[in-house]
């Protein structure tokens, strides 16, 4: 039995299988029983609490915290007991709005959760284009030829997350097709990439796309020429 049986349930549920052999239908039986229940409240009065049990016995049988084989002593008190009835019904009704009132801090909890998991994405997400496209300057740097000599220039940063490339290339550069590539210090290939370099006021725009993310953190070579011609190589450090 998953469930107390006090005085007046047990009685109910007597109630109800005599009905069922009466032939009531279900909204018969329902309108009946409440109707005895509220005559329950009303006509067992015991002004003097004589024989009822103590707050706290009450109080763990409407919670369902005490065994029916100790509240079977207090069965037939309490369905013949309009106060101790109505005290029933009062803790079951508080039972039912804790754990009503529980359910519902969780759901705002878990609300809460999806909200601030949101806010992260859509943060994320915002930053992302940022992270895609990484602009490098080489427009004042100076050009070494080759992965072995290196430059003595501070090596160009860039993101990992980096997806396309807007290289400025050094001044006086010509528009037309170059081709680009990131070596290891000691000259092995990591990606390839080629594009078209673009010059607007003055500045000559390369724009290429790559996945840098196929290349660990660490220090690499950028390379970058024209078809044919020898590579210009920079230091770059992906972070």
């Amino acid at each position: 039995m998953r469930y107390y049986a006090v005085g007046w349930q047990a009685w109910v549920f007597k109630m109800e299988d005599h009905l069922n052999r009466m032939g009531y239908t279900d909204r018969e039986e329902k309108s009946i029983l409440e109707v005895l229940g509220r005559g329950l409240l009303r006509e067992f009065p015991n002004p003097s609490r004589a024989g009822c049990p103590p707050s706290d016995v009450l109080k763990r049988i409407a919670n369902h915290d005490m065994p029916l084989s100790e509240a079977e002593i207090w069965l037939d008190h309490l369905g013949s007991c309009s106060p101790c009835y109505r005290d029933y019904l009062d803790l079951q009704a508080a039972n039912r709005n804790r754990r009503q009132w529980a359910v519902f801090a969780v759901a705002a909890g878990i609300l809460l959760a999806i909200l601030v998991m949101g806010r992260t994405l859509t943060s994320k997400h915002n930053e992302l284009p940022s992270a895609r496209t990484a602009v490098l300057d080489l427009s004042n740097r100076s050009v070494t030829r080759g992965v072995e000599e290196g430059s003595p220039e501070a090596p160009i940063e860039v993101s990992r997350y980096a997806s396309r490339l807007d290289i400025q290339l050094p001044l006086g550069s010509p528009d037309g097709p170059y081709e680009v590539r990131l070596t290891t210090v000691q000259g092995e290939q990591i990606l390839a990439a080629s594009g078209i370099a673009t010059i607007n006021e003055g500045t000559t725009l390369l724009r290429i796309e790559v996945g840098l993310s196929q290349a660990g953190p660490g220090p690499y070579v950028l390379q970058i020429r024209r078809p044919t011609l020898g590579w210009n190589s920079y230091s770059l450090i992906v972070h």
